[in-house]
């Protein structure tokens, strides 16, 4: 179900695109993520990191990392991960062990399994499977409509 960003959440997700954007650049998947707390403050950051063979630097499975070694639980548990694509059942494990709050991200991983195919990028060795499947507890919102060409776009470049 489409998710309506308010105004910040929104900063948040061009970032997370931007980071998108940092990571292909780099010879990497387009996926950047941004960690808030609940008090709005940026924590975290990062991008794919793929490219120099290890497949398990996504940016979500980083940023649980960060956050299991510099906050609190109380304050893990109400913070959000803000991401470009949903995070795949490495990530959903990872953030759901860690005990992080909310995710929002621009394109569901059901979404990215159509594009890529029609792309005719093979598939990988992990099935995508919604968040929720993984860590039933964490509350999910997205896709965004809005952001959805964008990141698409940066996903048949990846693809080219």
């Amino acid at each position: 179900m489409a998710y309506e960003p308010t105004p910040a959440e929104l900063a948040h997700l061009k970032r997370c695109l931007e980071l998108a954007a940092e990571a292909l650049e780099a010879a990497d998947e387009p996926f950047g993520s941004v960690l808030v707390s609940a008090s709005g403050e940026v924590l975290a950051e990062d991008r794919n990191r793929t490219a120099g063979g290890d497949q398990t630097r996504h940016p979500e499975f980083e940023l649980a990392r960060w956050a299991a070694n510099n906050m609190a639980p109380e304050d893990r548990a109400v913070a959000t991960v803000f991401t470009s694509g949903e995070h795949c059942p490495m990530c959903s494990a990872a953030h759901g062990w860690v005990g992080l709050g909310r995710i929002v991200y621009v394109a569901s991983s059901a979404q990215l399994v159509e594009w890529r195919t029609a792309l005719g990028v093979e598939r990988g060795p992990v099935n995508a499977i919604p968040v929720q499947e993984v860590a039933p507890g964490v509350q999910v919102d997205g896709p965004v409509p809005a952001l959805e060409a964008e990141i698409r776009e940066l996903h048949r470049r990846a693809a080219s």
